[in-house]
């Protein structure tokens, strides 16, 4: 896997994926940016996000479950002082569907944070991340 980043001038990045996709990063006007794209720290929030919903939305579907839509809502907390790492992350999932069972979403969710999910698994060695979900019915 690889990625490229290249310097857009003040505090402004474009990310490149290996699979050809590109996203504008950009520092708080306050750092001297101009607020054009997302945070590199709110991009790791994101890319842990994608990964973990990935995972939960596949094992439901292999779980015969009936989902019509899976988001995930992330907080974080950072230290205060730099290097500002995170120090607690929250994922509240909110699964819509068809008589869902709450047990199998609930081995989903623990099944990509324990053993699935590549950023779930290296983010939990160095910050308290905890879960939980809700269900709501179609």
């Amino acid at each position: 896997m690889k990625t490229r980043i290249k310097w857009n001038g003040n505090v402004s990045f474009l990310a490149e994926s290996g699979s050809g996709h590109s996203v504008m990063m950009d520092g708080a006007p306050e750092a001297g940016g101009q607020n054009l794209g997302p945070r590199p720290m709110e991009m790791m929030l994101m890319g842990l996000g994608g990964c973990t919903t990935f995972d939960v939305v596949l094992i439901l579907k292999k779980s015969r479950q009936d989902i019509t839509d899976c988001v995930v809502e992330i907080e974080a907390e950072r230290a205060p002082v730099d290097p500002k790492v995170f120090t607690r992350i929250h994922l509240h999932f909110i699964i819509t569907g068809h008589n869902l069972n709450p047990q199998t979403i609930e081995r989903a969710i623990n099944l990509s944070a324990e053993k699935y999910c590549s950023a779930s698994i290296m983010l939990k060695q160095t910050v308290a991340i905890t879960h939980d979900f809700e269900i709501v019915n179609a």
